[in-house]
């Protein structure tokens, strides 16, 4: 069991160490485990950003039709 104050970013390179070995074959560098989670968190946080910017454009998108609709149904009368 692990203790309870452990650090979070510690406990996430030990994390990191542990995964990467096994996948590896190797042992994994201190150094290593902290650029594995730098590049790891800056995907996720591209993806975010990508997803953000959909759903946005995807609201844009929405908002538009939706106004285009009203304005049809304003010139059939």
């Amino acid at each position: 069991m692990k203790a309870a104050n452990t650090n979070p970013i510690d406990q996430l390179i030990e994390d990191t160490l542990e995964v990467w070995k096994s996948r590896l074959g190797r042992e994994v560098t201190g150094d290593e485990a902290k650029e594995i989670v730098a590049n790891v968190t800056g995907f996720f946080s591209v993806l975010a950003e990508w997803s953000r910017a959909e759903a946005s454009d995807q609201a844009e998108h929405s908002a538009e039709n939706s106004t285009s609709k009203e304005e049809e149904a304003r010139d059939d009368r």
